[in-house]
């Protein structure tokens, strides 16, 4: 069964196809578990030649060592290539505005760029992380949107305001441990970190906990690390129709207790985004939000995980990371998985239509 065959027809936003892989949210709790059941499969059965002769082109903006290595490899173990290409670097800067003069450091359009790649590839991912200069501007997500406007192939986020790629691989490691989701407490945690990070992992980590039926509780240390509304928005909805539930806390005791997942994750406020150095003082009292087993101990037995690269001892404890309950291995190693199931879907749907 191919993925076009199994997306909500209700998805909304014209711009956000079918057959693109941009976001989670337009795509049913039933398209994405056919996904996590090949992936399963396609660990015990990785070599295959079902993509023999196809290309994807990785533009990556942002630097990458699991979403690189797991695209790259799993191409290949598909009997794909794919094309590793950096724009600014290896490759011509790219505008990706509408309507601009371009006179600044930018040599080609993302209309050039998508149209050449389509013609040369069976699909494109992207990795583009936000500017950190203006939150108004950098949630619209414009940056992959223009790639997939101007594409005539599939496109994959690989990271920008939202890290899908990410969500499946969370998914199969908490159903590859805890078997079925729903019903089971998640623990979205913020963390200490120096300096503000990209959202991205922990808008994902709040959506596919929530479409998966999960209670998830947002442990935040205050107020301004709430998430952007519109995937809080969204996670109510998905808890709403999955028969799950969503509670923000600030009470690391309450948050813990009972929990049967905790997953850690650093971000920046969103109220300080693009001023630093105020962000830096808002958030030097929080340094106790660090998982340690202290924590752990106030949990229904919990796994954890994190998305990595994670700074031991900041964002969590040696002892927490060297503990059999830690399972951020087996996420980072399900990325290849569930991208190569991704890759399945989406290039065969192409290459049959």
């Amino acid at each position: 069964m191919l993925i076009g065959d199994l997306i909500d027809p209700h998805i909304t936003g014209k711009l956000l196809s079918m057959r693109h892989f941009l976001s989670t949210v337009d795509w049913s709790r039933e398209t994405l578990q056919t996904l996590l059941d090949q992936a399963a499969e396609l660990r015990q059965r990785p070599i295959s030649d079902r993509l023999k002769g196809r290309t994807i082109a990785l533009l990556f903006l942002n630097p990458s060592m699991r979403t690189r290595a797991s695209f790259e490899i799993g191409a290949f173990q598909l009997g794909a290539h794919a094309v590793i290409l950096e724009p600014g670097k290896a490759a011509w800067g790219i505008e990706f505005e509408a309507g601009v003069v371009m006179d600044g450091a930018a040599e080609e359009h993302i209309a050039e760029v998508a149209g050449v790649l389509s013609r040369y590839c069976d699909a494109i991912g992207l990795r583009a992380f936000p500017l950190f200069k203006d939150w108004s501007s950098d949630r619209q997500d414009r940056v992959i949107k223009a790639l997939a406007e101007h594409s005539r192939v599939p496109v994959i986020n690989m990271e920008t305001i939202v890290h899908p790629c990410q969500e499946l691989a969370l998914m199969r490691t908490i159903q590859d441990h805890l078997g079925q989701p729903d019903g089971k407490k998640f623990v979205l945690t913020w963390t200490w970190h120096p300096r503000p990070l990209n959202t991205a992992v922990a808008n994902s980590a709040l959506l596919i906990a929530s479409k998966f039926g999960m209670d998830v509780t947002l442990l935040i240390p205050h107020d301004d690390y709430l998430l952007d509304e519109q995937f809080t928005d969204a996670a109510y909805a998905n808890a709403d129709a999955a028969g799950g539930s969503l509670d923000i806390s600030t009470d690391i005791e309450s948050a813990y207790q009972g929990a049967d997942f905790v997953y850690a994750k650093s971000w920046g406020a969103l109220p300080l985004y693009g001023r630093p150095e105020e962000e830096a003082r808002l958030r030097e009292p929080y340094r106790h939000f660090i998982v340690d087993s202290h924590k752990m101990a106030l949990t229904n037995n919990a796994l954890f995980s994190h998305c990595l690269p994670l700074r031991r001892n900041i964002k969590a404890t040696d002892e927490v990371m060297d503990a059999d309950y830690c399972v951020a291995l087996d996420e980072a190693e399900n990325r290849l998985h569930v991208q190569k199931a991704l890759l399945l879907n989406l290039m065969e749907r192409r290459g049959e239509g």
